[in-house]
């Protein structure tokens, strides 16, 4: 880190970088046609990523883990506040079994990976559990598992930064699927025809994120209810942690009470879920949360970008790079096949697969790039359920 152009400790030259590249890729995409067929999001990653392994930016730094810990947990809500929970209910049960089936898809990755490669690297039975856990409910899993089994500390960087390169080579393949000729000559796209039907000849991005009209008290009303609500769902999942039993004193039924009420994510949509549904009207006034939380979920595509350090992978973690690589071509194609065998839409499976490699945030921030507005919420309330499903794998 410290023969980088600009130090990780550098805070408000970091800061500046994440949001004006933020926003450049924004611009990017809605004023260019070229630029909106590769999506924002990609754009953003790979300016990260390119910077971060010209030395140009650090690969470590707080300013990364602010955006973890708090730039994510206000963009959730915020996304979610004109969530139908009536159309919710409909579309997360289809959401719900893709997910599983790519789940399926994880767990057999891993085991084949496994296999192929237990020979060649120590520990590998810890890294398996993580892997489990992580490519069926994300970062949060990765954690607790590597902290459950207690995995030596240079083994976890070093999955660490394999996982994270090739995530973004994973985001990268999951945005362009859509746009191969035989991916869409095979599988429906009902959501991407509508875009380009209502959108014909358009900047996709451009239309959907045309002007609105929004005041200062729709800005002040939308943040500011975020700012409660975050508040208030990570106490109340901090007191829920501490009330239940954890370790030798927990039995089974504790584990799952404290992974679904302890878990401040999980605390976090459920609560939005319910005050918006309760006090539907006051959130369907307002206007301009939707724009807030995807600049938000914008910065942390750049963020997902910059630890993707190909060096580090050279020298520290090549098999590693091999082994989740493998977990996550089996997890792709297994979805794609079982996705297409029980006739689940192209988007659903992209999305499901997504939810399971990346976790439910980075499944949404997807689905927001695309215009797949009706799948934001379904996805981030299915996705959070891998943080329960994920450990459970990863244990097994």
């Amino acid at each position: 880190m410290d023969n980088t152009l600009i130090k990780a400790d550098d805070i408000w030259l970091l800061w500046a970088f994440l949001a004006g590249w933020a926003a450049v890729s924004i611009y990017l995409e809605q004023k260019y046609k070229w630029a909106s067929k590769l999506s924002g999001a990609i754009i953003a990653l790979l300016g990260a990523m390119i910077l971060a392994n010209l030395k140009i930016i650090p690969t470590e730094s707080a300013v990364y883990d602010t955006v973890w810990g708090y730039v994510i947990p206000l963009a959730i809500p915020l996304l979610l506040y004109q969530a139908n929970i009536v159309k919710i209910m409909k579309e997360s049960g289809r959401l719900l079994i893709m997910f599983f089936l790519s789940s399926a898809g994880t767990v057999a990755g891993v085991i084949i990976a496994f296999f192929l490669l237990k020979e060649y690297i120590p520990g590998l039975e810890k890294v398996a559990a993580m892997m489990t856990g992580s490519y069926i409910g994300g970062g949060v899993n990765f954690a607790a598992l590597s902290t459950k089994f207690e995995a030596p500390g240079e083994l976890v960087s070093a999955t660490v930064v394999a996982d994270n390169l090739m995530m973004a080579i994973y985001f990268f393949v999951l945005i362009l699927i859509p746009t191969i000729p035989f991916i869409r000559k095979h599988f429906r796209t009902p959501h991407i025809d509508e875009m380009e039907r209502d959108n014909a000849g358009e900047n996709k991005a451009a239309a959907y994120w045309k002007g609105k009209e929004i005041s200062l008290k729709d800005i002040a009303l939308s943040v500011g209810t975020a700012f409660a609500l975050v508040a208030i769902s990570f106490k109340l999942a901090e007191i829920f942690g501490n009330l239940i039993p954890s370790g030798e004193n927990a039995n089974f039924f504790f584990v799952l009470l404290k992974g679904t009420l302890g878990d401040k994510y999980l605390v976090l949509t459920t609560l939005t879920i319910l005050a918006v549904s309760i006090f539907s009207r006051y959130f369907e006034n307002l206007k301009g949360a939707q724009e807030i939380g995807t600049y938000l979920i914008y910065i942390f595509f750049v963020v997902i970008g910059v630890p993707a350090s190909i060096s580090l992978i050279i020298s520290q973690a090549p098999l590693l790079l091999a082994f989740v690589a493998i977990i996550v071509v089996i997890n792709l194609a297994l979805s794609l096949l079982l996705g297409k065998v029980f006739k689940f839409n192209l988007e659903e499976i992209i999305l499901a697969s997504n939810a399971n490699v990346g976790g439910p945030t980075t499944a949404a921030a997807m689905a927001i790039s695309k215009g797949w507005t009706s799948l934001i919420v379904p996805i981030l309330l299915v996705g959070t359920l891998g943080y329960i499903v994920g450990n459970y794998a990863g244990s097994a």
